[in-house]
């Protein structure tokens, strides 16, 4: 049986950019402001180029989620199951992206390459090892002709 979660955000996105630009740039410099009593766990942090940053989509809310979904709401591309995309409208709306780390002041990382808007909750961060790379990924024909469009 599933049970609810609850969890606390860590920090949020400050960032001027609107969503169009965020989707598109990816030089994008945003920055990640830390709960304050949550400063020491930085430390260290500033060791490693690239974190993965975990946060929660809080503006990705429909009546009902589509279990099923065309890629980007593109009809050329195959109808696929939601957790086969990186749609925002999922039963858990958490967003997960590699950015990198350009400064830490203080309890603030400055970070290039983060899609998520302004105000965007935190949840948490972890540092990039180059262990995560697998030489054997694979992706599907209608991925490929997604990234070659955008």
């Amino acid at each position: 049986m599933i049970r609810k979660l609850s969890l606390k955000p860590i920090g949020y996105v400050r960032t001027m950019a609107d969503e169009d630009k965020i989707r598109k740039d990816k030089e994008l410099l945003s920055e990640i402001v830390i709960s304050k009593d949550l400063t020491e766990a930085l430390d260290g942090i500033q060791d490693f180029s690239h974190l993965f940053i975990i946060f929660y989509m809080h503006k990705a809310f429909t009546e009902k989620i589509s279990l099923k979904v065309h890629p980007r709401g593109r009809s050329d591309l195959p109808l696929v199951g939601v957790f086969a995309t990186r749609s925002p409208y999922r039963p858990n709306p958490i967003g997960l992206t590699l950015v990198e780390l350009i400064d830490r002041k203080r309890n603030i990382i400055k970070v290039k390459g983060l899609d998520a808007i302004n105000g965007t909750p935190v949840i948490d961060i972890k540092p990039y090892d180059p262990l995560d790379l697998s030489s054997e990924a694979r992706t599907p024909k209608w991925w490929i002709k997604l990234h070659q469009s955008a």
